[in-house]
């Protein structure tokens, strides 16, 4: 079996990823300089161009993309495979990586009938960071938001979102019984603006002028929405305990976001112990409300 050389592999792996040689230079210890000459020496062994080189940085060609990714599966499987071998006394550990607001408000108040049930098992649980796959999490399974991924992927929760405000808002200013009203309310993002826009959109709205705060994070966002400071869409398949207790009240059924979820998905080999893991996980998805869409 004849492989390119390691070291310019693992340089040319961390810069498609990145798509950026500065980025890998810092990722890996070394030069830009150094990074450049890797990937060049591994062009002049494949015989092809795997980046464009352009004045403010570079872009991957359509062969590097593909070369791409399919070094970094190959490591992912190897870094698995090595997990796995000196794993040792932690041999009975499960990493899952997921998103804190789906670790704070859904994962959280069940894990205990997890750990009663198989009290030998550890779960390591890690901030998702962006992966799209477990492999790029360095997990044995990823929970992560959004539309259907392009890696196979079961969603479990439902991503839908709606008008969602805390009893102590309405108190203060008043009901809302018409969409139009919301016009004039104050409204919360998660992240960007966006959402709110298509919701007002699909009900034949105009969107207010006025912006409210934006929130880098969720569990930011639900902090300020409980506190009573607006209205904010939220997905309900989260926010099902602060619904129940009377923390929050979802004030029109129309949803927005019905093609989004939280998808579950696993590395290429499972131990035992992460697929009891992953099992557990769908079971409990299946008693919640099911996607949307």
């Amino acid at each position: 079996m004849k492989l390119p050389p390691l070291p310019s592999l693992r340089a040319f792996e961390s810069a498609a990823r990145n798509e950026n040689f500065r980025q890998a230079a810092a990722e890996l210890g070394m030069t830009p300089a150094a990074v450049s000459q890797h990937v060049r020496s591994l062009e002049d062994w494949l015989g092809a161009s795997l980046f464009e080189r352009r004045a403010r940085g570079v872009r991957l060609t359509p062969a590097g993309r593909e070369f791409g990714k399919a070094v970094t599966a190959g490591f992912g499987t190897i870094a698995a495979a090595a997990e796995r071998l000196t794993a040792g006394a932690r041999s009975r550990t499960v990493r899952l990586a997921c998103l804190p607001s789906v670790v704070t408000h859904w994962l959280a108040p069940r894990l205990p009938r997890f750990r009663a049930a198989h009290p030998d098992i550890q779960v390591a649980i890690s901030y998702a960071a962006g992966a799209k796959t477990a492999s790029e999490a360095a997990a044995d399974l990823l929970i992560q938001h959004g539309t259907r991924p392009d890696t196979g992927a079961v969603p479990i929760l439902s991503g839908a979102t709606r008008p969602t405000c805390a009893p102590v808002y309405l108190h203060r200013r008043g009901p809302i019984s018409d969409p139009r009203e919301l016009l004039e309310a104050d409204l919360l993002h998660d992240e960007s603006p966006a959402a709110w826009r298509r919701w007002f959109a699909e009900g034949g709205l105009e969107s207010p002028r006025e912006a409210g705060p934006i929130f880098a994070d969720f569990n930011l966002l639900l902090s300020s929405l409980t506190a009573g400071l607006g209205v904010a869409l939220c997905p309900t398949a989260l926010i099902a305990d602060e619904l129940s207790k009377g923390k929050l009240e979802i004030l029109f059924d129309r949803p927005t976001d019905v093609e989004k979820a939280y998808w579950l998905t696993e590395a290429a080999s499972l131990s035992p112990e992460a697929v009891l893991m992953r099992d557990w996980l769908l079971a409990e998805a299946a008693v919640a409300i099911p996607p949307e869409g």
